[in-house]
């Protein structure tokens, strides 16, 4: 599903209105239609509740004009309140705006801070508020008598249901740009929006419904400008096919990993069952020496192949030669490895000689920590990277607060500038291609933020490319598949308790999930399957 930027979405809007022949009234129609049935669907006992609409002017609040007429149509008290003198409304927010009187919702003048003031009390006992004050033009901080409203609506404790974006964001950054809704509840319109995926602004977002107005997807995805794609069930659902009778091991990929030294052999142990739990025909974990009996003792059904190794139980430099004479169709560096001089040297060489495809992760980014330099892809073998923000700060040489402020931009750069894919870990993994595309991943939970979920995804990722043979493809399947299994795992476990061995266990199911029917995404819904419990 395509996330658009505040100038796609007014050319995907224009080009419906234009070239499709939808007009403008029909799309405000459907859009607090839409918003009024997201409520329905997600908000517990809407009926019994009376209803506050906060209007700005332009189209955000011509579409919270709509959401007023169509609740108080079906039962729900509701009430308009608006921000701005009615001489100010325009178009067809001005045709919306008369049509309430002729339903019987009031509208109420608040344009005023001592108006505002006087109405608050009444606004905080509503049962719901719908935030229809800013749209996708917003570009800069609220101030004034805006930020106060805003202000004074996240104090009142009043879930707070968005039109399009929660009102104080801007479409075009995921940062937070001043006082913010803190919306329980967001229907955006059209397509989603960067900041809906992508913290710190998504926080402000809740739960996030996709509302079809009637924009047609061909319109979507002729648009020019950046392509950011947010991944969906759907999507994942296609690339999983059912397998051939007559298929073989060697037909599923033959995948290497490089990792372990003493007291980090577990993590060469979860790459390896992250690698075939997600579908790979053979795979090899090579470790060093002394750590051989001990890997190979762990499970049964991955090879173990003995490298070179120092005295302090790291991997030797010399052991490339051993690395580079195994078969294998993908090669995963990194998980359990160590900071060796050894170890820095051995994966260094790997990425300047290996012809097959690399997945980097862990200890294999470490190694270039110091001098990134030759982390570069190139022509006919694809290097996969999958750092999380402390390793991403070291690579770019910046502060893990950049990282978390700016993750869709300094993936798509490093990138880009690098010739190699990146897998930038964290809440709403980021991955992003050398030809500037970029993948948002919205599976996965807070439980995911312990020891050992990264070396199982360097093994998946590693796994869905030897089998796919297609980098992109196979890093945007493993992150969803991988926060999946989080998620059925926490469902499981809890967040608190789940541990890097549950969610190698769930990558089967997660496999299955995509195609059991209870599960699919409520077209055109994305939502984040809140796992917390929600009380009674």
């Amino acid at each position: 599903m395509r996330v658009l930027t505040s100038a796609q979405m007014r050319d995907a809007d224009r080009r419906t209105i234009d070239e499709v022949g939808i007009p403008s009234a029909v799309l405000m129609e459907n859009a607090g239609r839409q918003v009024v049935a997201a409520m329905e669907r997600h908000l517990r006992a809407l009926g019994d509740q009376r209803v506050a609409v906060v209007c700005g002017k332009g189209n955000n609040g011509g579409d919270g004009f709509v959401v007023a007429r169509v609740l108080e149509a079906s039962g729900v008290p509701t009430r308009v309140y608006l921000l701005v003198s009615a001489s100010e409304i325009e178009g067809d927010a001005q045709i919306n705006l008369s049509a309430l009187d002729a339903v019987g919702v009031p509208v109420v003048d608040v344009a005023e801070p001592d108006a505002w003031a006087a109405q608050l009390a009444e606004i905080a006992a509503s049962g719901v508020v719908v935030d229809a004050l800013f749209g996708t033009g917003l570009a800069r901080p609220l101030e004034g008598h805006w930020r106060t409203v805003v202000e004074d609506l996240n104090a009142s404790g009043v879930p707070i249901v968005s039109v399009d974006l929660p009102s104080g964001l801007s479409a075009d950054t995921t940062r937070l740009i001043g006082e913010t809704i803190d919306a329980t509840l967001t229907v955006t319109l059209g397509a989603p929006k960067l900041p809906l995926l992508v913290s710190p602004a998504a926080i402000q977002a809740g739960d996030v419904v996709v509302a079809d107005i009637g924009i047609p997807e061909a319109v979507v995805e002729a648009l020019e400008g950046p392509r950011v794609e947010v991944l969906t069930r759907e999507w994942a659902r296609d690339l999983v096919v059912p397998r051939p009778d007559d298929i073989h091991k060697g037909d599923c990929g033959c995948v290497l990993i490089v990792a372990g030294s003493t007291g980090k052999t577990g993590a060469a142990r979860l790459a390896a069952l992250g690698a075939l739990r997600s579908g790979a025909g053979l795979v090899t974990v090579a470790t060093p020496q002394v750590c051989q009996p001990v890997v190979s003792a762990l499970m049964p059904e991955y090879m173990t192949l003995g490298l070179a190794d120092t005295a302090d139980g790291m991997v030797s430099a010399e052991a490339v030669d051993t690395v580079l004479a195994e078969r294998c169709d993908v090669l995963a560096v990194g998980p359990g490895l160590g900071q060796g001089v050894g170890a820095r040297a051995l994966v260094r060489a790997l990425v300047e000689r290996a012809t097959v495809p690399l997945v980097l992760d862990a200890d294999g980014l470490n190694a270039f920590a110091d001098d990134a330099a030759g982390l570069v892809g190139r022509d006919g073998r694809d290097l996969i990277i999958t750092p999380h923000p402390g390793e991403m700060a070291r690579l770019i040489g910046t502060t893990i607060d950049h990282v978390q402020t700016h993750r869709v931009e300094v993936a798509r750069e490093l990138a880009t500038t690098r010739e190699l894919y990146v897998v930038l870990k964290g809440a709403r993994t980021v991955v992003a291609t050398p030809a500037g595309a970029v993948l948002i991943n919205v599976t996965g939970n807070p439980g995911m933020a312990t020891g050992g979920t990264g070396d199982v995804l360097a093994g998946v990722v590693a796994a869905w490319l030897a089998q796919l043979l297609d980098a992109e493809v196979a890093c945007g399947l493993g992150v969803f598949l991988h926060g999946l299994a989080g998620d059925l795992a926490a469902a499981e476990q809890g967040e608190v308790g789940l541990i890097a061995s549950d969610l190698v266990n769930h990558l089967g199911p997660a496999v299955l999930a995509l195609h059991d029917p209870s599960e699919s995404d409520e077209s055109p819904t994305l939502r984040r399957q809140r796992l917390r419990a929600a009380g009674p």
